[in-house]
């Protein structure tokens, strides 16, 4: 703030927050948002009436993909679990809120697994586990960022069904993905960036939802995991590991 900028970029959710708190003029534009008007960091995505705006991460409804993909690849699911640290607002008061409405209709329940360290994701998986027909989601959460190899490790000794989030949770050996393409959001906040410098004010500015999703499948993965891809699933990859 010292520094007088004329428009900062910001992400993610708390640090948009906390610059927030320090300012009400300077122009903020924020990338990879899950929940911009339940955060209080704008009035509406349509008029967003402050000095912020952007672009939202993912809508809620993304949670009927996840767990309608670990259905398809796993049709005797019965439990998902959506995995994350206990403080993460977007995680219990906005995915979970959705999810659980969606659930029903595929015939499965819902829970909510709070981690606040390695030792606590490797122990709840790990009783997850014992009861059969059971998957992972795992939605945008720093914890499960910081421990990605051990959380792939669990789901695959456990042999659990999981879909993450991000692309790259695939590509180390995680079994699927469905998330935004964070690359195009990004030349996105670009041009707003350029807007505001040019005099456009944030206020006036929508908040933009997503609109380039990616889907990636880790055959290799599967394979080990015992479970076969079914077309329709393969189909709408948009990246195949093999």
């Amino acid at each position: 703030m010292a520094l007088k900028p004329d428009v900062i970029l910001a992400t993610p959710t708390p640090a948009i927050q906390v610059l927030q708190q320090e300012t009400r003029t300077i122009p903020i534009v924020f990338v990879q948002a899950s929940d911009p008007i339940g955060s209080g960091l704008v009035a509406s995505l349509a008029r967003p009436g402050g000095n912020i705006t952007g672009f939202l991460l993912y809508e809620d409804s993304i949670t009927g993909k996840w767990l309608g993909m670990l259905k398809e690849i796993a049709p005797h699911l019965m439990r998902a679990v959506l995995v994350g640290h206990p403080k993460n607002p977007n995680l219990h008061a906005y995915f979970l809120r959705k999810a659980k409405a969606i659930a029903p209709s595929l015939g499965i329940e819902v829970l909510a697994g709070a981690v606040e360290n390695a030792g606590d994701i490797e122990r709840f998986i790990e009783s997850f586990a014992r009861v059969p027909n059971g998957g992972l989601v795992f939605p945008p959460d720093s914890i499960i960022e910081e421990h990605r190899d051990l959380v792939i490790a669990l789901a695959a000794r456990n042999r659990l069904p999981a879909v993450y989030v991000w692309h790259h949770f695939v590509t180390a050996g995680g079994l699927m993905s469905y998330g935004t393409d964070v690359l195009h959001q990004y030349r996105e906040a670009a041009s707003y960036v350029d807007r505001i410098l040019r005099g456009a004010n944030p206020a006036d500015l929508p908040v933009e939802a997503p609109t380039k999703y990616e889907t990636v499948l880790n055959l290799k993965t599967a394979k080990a995991l015992g479970f076969d891809v079914p077309p329709t699933l393969l189909v709408r990859a948009d990246e195949v590991i093999e």
